[in-house]
């Protein structure tokens, strides 16, 4: 399975290549803005900050003792490992477990899944406004044709179809077990600072894609970043994959015609912004190190 997760990135990213026209990707890549970069490095180091002040304040409502620095070492290094092994997910899954502290694992993997589900309403919300913005304002976006535009507006059904689901599921004082119950303390009643986190956090998300794709030299108008990247970062999620790699790709090939750029673009922001993404989590392999340097060197040196 894990080979399938490596070789399926990769002929993703040799058909978009393929598609893409490797010449004028090479091009983008040569000129690339070191300062863009770095200010999308930038930018999503303060989304993993945010996102585990996010998480500290799940965890805290569901009774899990989290400080502020455990939350932001923890979360470097769940993202580290997230984008540097198959899956995706073993970073929260191992985050979940040491921030247990020792008591049942439940709550604390309900804190992880929570934060996670709070940070794609966040995303959904972006594309909700940049869809109604498009609407409201005639000649943002290009003119593209019905089919075309087809996926974005089933994407957008489905996310807020299940944000709605997910916020009906804590207010509602019938829901019964664990899960609605967790629902129901670490969102519902906290909705207002759950909500501006994770709107902010996409929308930081959502800026370092556009430096990105500026450090490859492509600006793209504010309500076609708004539209087209939830959509590209959406696809991360998809399985069979290392941290999105392949899925992002395509689906930024595909999509940034919307935004009235080519496909080379789209390949080329979504590699740039991928490296931006590694490139911040690398405080995550620093706190690696750390803890493995803590562990004593055997099982009966601390008895000496």
């Amino acid at each position: 399975m894990s080979f399938i997760r490596i070789l399926l990135p990769l002929a993703l990213i040799a058909l978009c290549l393929a598609f893409a026209g490797g010449r004028g990707l090479w091009d983008r890549f040569a000129d690339l803005s070191l300062p863009w970069m770095g200010a999308a490095v930038a930018m999503l180091n303060l989304v993993i900050i945010l996102s585990a002040l996010r998480w500290r304040l799940t965890a805290i409502a569901l009774g899990l003792p989290l400080t502020v620095g455990g939350a932001v070492r923890e979360y470097y290094l769940a993202q580290f490992v997230n984008q540097t092994l198959p899956g995706g997910v073993l970073g929260d899954a191992a985050r979940a477990v040491r921030s247990r502290n020792g008591g049942p694992l439940t709550p604390a993997a309900q804190a992880v899944v929570l934060e996670r589900a709070s940070g794609q309403i966040g995303m959904a919300a972006i594309l909700g406004l940049a869809t109604i913005g498009a609407a409201v304002r005639p000649g943002t976006l290009p003119p593209v044709d019905a089919i075309a535009i087809a996926p974005v507006w089933m994407a957008l059904a489905i996310t807020v179809f299940l944000a709605f689901a997910l916020v009906a599921l804590g207010i509602s004082r019938r829901t019964t077990g664990s899960w609605g119950n967790a629902v129901r303390i670490a969102l519902a009643r906290r909705w207002r600072m759950q909500l501006t986190l994770s709107v902010t956090i996409a929308a930081l998300t959502v800026t370092a894609f556009a430096l990105a794709a500026r450090a490859t030299g492509t600006a793209l108008p504010i309500f076609a970043t708004a539209l087209v990247a939830p959509l590209v970062l959406t696809a991360m999620l998809l399985p069979a994959s290392v941290a999105g790699w392949g899925w992002r790709e395509g689906a930024a090939a595909v999509l940034f015609p919307l935004a009235g750029a080519d496909a080379a673009a789209g390949f080329a922001a979504s590699i740039a912004f991928g490296i931006a993404v590694l490139a911040s989590t690398l405080p995550g392999a620093l706190f690696f190190l750390r803890r493995k340097r803590a562990r004593p060197a055997c099982v009966d040196c601390t008895r000496n």
